[in-house]
């Protein structure tokens, strides 16, 4: 498969743990306290659980937490994306989509040197050094979850796809449409230089 780009994914601190009943992207869970909760199943379950069971495992885990929940609002999108944007420019990434959620991220990143393990803790180290600075979270506060997902896309049509979806994804949850400076138009790379001859 040739990767064109990357869809990112990750989340807030405690919004999405190890052993979340919904399946997470962990193998283990290290904290004692919240291993006692349930087990770890890889990957996102095939059969949801009802929102109910989510909740009642949050309200167990929560407490147990070493660090209160942080759930972004929205004025403090402008933070994280103006975090973003200065991630951007510094490693030379090209932005296709970006959705900042109160609990988690999306974004469409092209490829690059870097691999998308090492773009996701880019964003997070400068990000949450902005936003701890900026908000006074607890010294050592992690602000996200360590690590997160990294969908390949191997063609036009999947990236433009998946800009369709994360551009959709806050109006989902009630949140107003975004629309942020460091992200670009895709222009059918890497194959826009071949249309651009044909025409």
């Amino acid at each position: 498969m040739s990767v064109i780009a990357h869809h990112l994914v990750w989340t807030v601190y405690g919004t999405w743990l190890g052993n979340d009943p919904r399946g997470s992207g962990s193998q283990s869970v290290y904290m004692p306290a919240l291993a006692e909760l349930g087990t770890v199943h890889h990957g996102r379950k095939r059969v949801q659980p009802p929102r109910s069971t989510v909740r009642e495992f949050y309200a167990e885990a929560t407490p147990r937490l070493q660090f209160p929940i942080v759930r972004f609002e929205l004025h403090q999108f402008d933070t994280i994306a103006e975090s973003f944007a200065e991630t951007i420019k510094r490693h030379g990434y090209t932005c296709y989509a970006c959705a900042i959620m109160p609990d988690h991220v999306h974004l469409v990143i092209r490829k690059h040197r870097d691999h998308g393990e090492a773009m996701i803790e880019h964003f997070q180290h400068e990000s949450r050094l902005r936003f701890s600075s900026e908000f006074a979270l607890p010294d050592g506060h992690p602000v996200w979850t360590k690590g997160g997902w990294d969908k390949f896309l191997d063609s036009p049509d999947a990236v433009r796809r998946r800009i369709r979806y994360v551009e959709g994804n806050p109006e989902k949850e009630g949140l107003p449409r975004q629309r942020w400076p460091f992200v670009v138009a895709y222009d059918g790379w890497p194959y826009h230089k071949k249309l651009n001859r044909k025409r």
